[in-house]
């Protein structure tokens, strides 16, 4: 039996199962913020989620930083522990040294940089869509530029850092893949 597969739980698919999961209730608490199941019950928000998203403009950020955060955060991850569980289930190839540490690199810039990212696009698109609404119907009248100047325009450079640092996380996995995959 040489041609046997092996299947043994290695750690590291393990550990992005779980940082996935963990994604995927964030995921779920931001969809029960948009959603409001609330209303139903007559309870209100200052402003609606879902109206920001309905209304286009500067609340299109909560929506590309809502599902950006669903497709990177939880899917992405969890599609990248089957990366990690063929070279360590199917190969038997143990993350050790270098290679463990390029794993610890890749979950932690990853998932900081990603979850990091998109939950300031979700909550300033969010501030930013309440800001064009009308006066009338509970927001503040602002016009594009005054949305830009007072809401928008402090998030773009925390929002590169962390899209830059997930960006470094999945480097590092894939060097680390590439590195652990060749050596025995």
């Amino acid at each position: 039996m040489e041609n046997a597969i092996r299947t043994t739980q290695g750690k590291w698919a393990g550990r992005f199962i779980f940082a996935s999961v963990i994604q995927g209730i964030i995921a779920v608490i931001a969809t029960v913020l948009i959603i409001e199941p609330w209303s139903f019950f007559n309870i209100n928000l200052y402003y609606s989620p879902a109206k920001v998203i309905a209304s286009n403009g500067a609340g299109t950020w909560m929506f590309a930083g809502y599902i950006s955060f669903l497709v990177v955060g939880v899917v992405a991850t969890a599609v990248t522990a089957v990366f990690y569980f063929y070279i360590e289930g199917i190969q038997g190839k143990v993350y050790k040294g270098f290679t463990n540490l390029l794993a610890w690199g890749h979950l932690l810039f990853m998932n900081i940089g990603v979850a990091g990212a998109m939950i300031i696009m979700m909550y300033q698109g969010y501030l930013a869509g309440v800001a064009a609404a009308p006066v009338s119907s509970g927001g503040l009248g602002y016009n594009a530029g005054q949305i830009h100047v007072n809401i928008l325009a402090w998030t773009v450079n925390p929002i590169g850092g962390l899209i830059l640092l997930a960006s470094i996380g999945a480097l590092l996995g894939g060097l680390g893949y590439l590195v652990r995959s060749r050596t025995n």
